[in-house]
C-alpha cells in the first residue's frame, strides 16, 4: 500500500524527550516499511524516519503546513491517509474518495468529529482511539476502531530482579493531573524511596516550587527530564512505576514502557488504566491513593517475566501494526 501519515508540527518523529504520539508514529512507520509498504510522513523538519519525509514549513504556520500536505496528496495518488495530527489540515481531502483514518491518542473533540462527518464523502472518513475509553466517546457519531498504543520492546532491557530497597518511580510531566504530589504521599506513607523524572511545563513551575520541591530530600529525588537510555535504566531498576493520575488517562504509554522493562505499575483507576493494567499480572490499580499504598507490599512477589510477556502479547509493534493494516485493508476495499 501507498500510505500518507500526518503528525502534528511541534515535535520531531521520534522525539528526543517527551512525545508519546510521535513514538507511536515511529513504531508504525518502521513496521510498515519493513513489510514493504510505501510510506510518506508529513512531520517536523527534524524528524529522522525510515520512510520519505515531507517536512512542515514551521511549527506555527497552519495554513502553509496544510498547503504542503494537500499539494502532495493531490499531486500523488495514495491508497490511504492516516492522520495522527490536525484533522483541519486534511479538510480538502474530506471531499475526495481517498480513505482518511484519524487516530485519537488524546480526548476526542466531538464537535470537530460531527462536523467532519457532515462534510466528508460517505464512507471515506473513519477514526481510531488508543483505548476503549476513547472509542466509546466517538462511537455514537462515526465509524471507529480501538487500536492500543504499542512500544518497541527491543529498546527496553527487562530486569527480572531488583534490589530489596529498589525505588518507586514517577515518570511524566510535572503537573497536578499527573499526580507527582500523590506519588510523594504514597512514598512517604510506605517508607519507600521515590525517584521523580520528567519535564516541568512552563505553566506549572509554581506547582513544582510549592508542592514538589519542598518535599525533596534523601528519600524523594527529582532527576529532571530523561532520554530513552536513561528511561530504560530508571524503569528497569524500579520496584514499580507510580501512575497516581488525577485525570482520565487516554492510554498512558509510560505504563507499557515500564512493563517492557519487567517493572509492574501501580495506578489509580482512571480512564484507560483498567485496559492496560491486569490486576496481579503486570501491576495493580485502585480507586484511591490509600488503596495503592495497601498494594505496595505485593510488588515484591510479582513475576517480572510475566510483566514483560504481557507487553509482548498485547502491545508489541507487530501486534499494533497488524491491527492498523487490517483496518487499512478494510477501508481501502470499502
Amino acid at each position: 500500500m501507498k500510505i500518507a501519515i500526518t503528525a502534528d508540527p511541534f515535535i520531531p518523529v521520534p522525539p528526543v524527550l517527551y512525545g508519546g504520539i510521535e513514538r507511536i508514529i515511529e513504531l508504525l512507520i518502521n513496521e510498515l516499511t519493513q513489510q514493504g509498504h510505501e510510506v510518506t510522513l508529513f512531520a517536523h523538519r527534524d524528524s529522522t524516519v525510515s520512510c520519505r519525509l515531507v517536512p512542515y514549513p514551521g511549527e506555527n504556520k497552519d495554513f502553509k503546513n496544510a498547503l504542503v500536505i494537500n499539494k502532495r496528496l493531490i499531486a500523488e495518488k495514495f491508497d490511504l491517509i492516516h492522520s495522527f495530527g490536525r484533522l483541519v489540515y486534511l479538510l480538502p481531502q474530506l471531499f475526495r474518495r481517498t480513505p482518511v483514518l484519524m487516530s485519537y491518542q488524546r480526548e476526542p473533540t466531538i464537535r470537530q468529529i460531527k462536523r467532519a462527518m457532515m462534510i466528508s464523502l460517505k464512507g471515506t472518513l473513519s477514526f481510531t482511539g488508543c483505548s476503549n475509553y476513547i472509542t466509546d466517546q466517538i462511537r455514537p457519531f462515526a465509524p471507529v476502531y480501538t487500536v492500543y498504543n504499542g512500544v518497541d520492546i527491543r529498546k527496553y532491557t527487562p530486569q527480572y530482579r531488583v534490589a530489596q530497597n529498589a525505588p518507586l518511580v514517577f515518570l511524566g510531566r510535572i503537573e497536578p493531573i499527573k499526580g507527582p504530589h500523590t506519588a510523594i504521599e504514597i512514598a512517604l506513607t510506605t517508607g519507600r524511596p521515590l525517584l521523580i523524572a520528567g519535564n516541568i511545563p512552563a505553566d506549572h513551575t509554581d506547582y513544582f516550587d510549592r508542592q514538589i520541591k519542598p518535599l525533596l530530600n534523601d528519600q524523594i529525588t527529582y532527576l529532571g527530564p530523561v532520554n530513552d537510555e536513561q528511561k530504560n535504566e530508571l524503569l528497569g531498576k524500579a520496584l514499580a512505576l507510580l501512575m497516581p493520575i488525577h485525570w482520565e488517562e487516554p492510554f498512558g504509554i509510560v505504563m507499557i514502557e515500564a512493563m517492557a522493562c519487567g517493572t509492574p505499575v501501580l495506578a489509580l483507576r482512571r480512564g484507560a488504566v483498567p485496559e492496560v493494567v491486569t490486576e496481579g499480572l503486570n501491576g495493580f490499580s485502585a480507586e484511591t491513593p490509600e488503596g495503592l499504598m495497601g498494594k505496595v507490599d505485593l510488588l515484591a512477589g510479582m513475576d517480572r517475566k510475566k510483566v514483560r510477556m504481557s507487553v509482548e502479547k498485547l502491545f508489541s509493534p507487530g501486534v499494533i501494526t497488524a491491527e492498523y493494516v487490517k483496518i487499512y485493508n478494510q477501508l481501502i476495499g470499502a
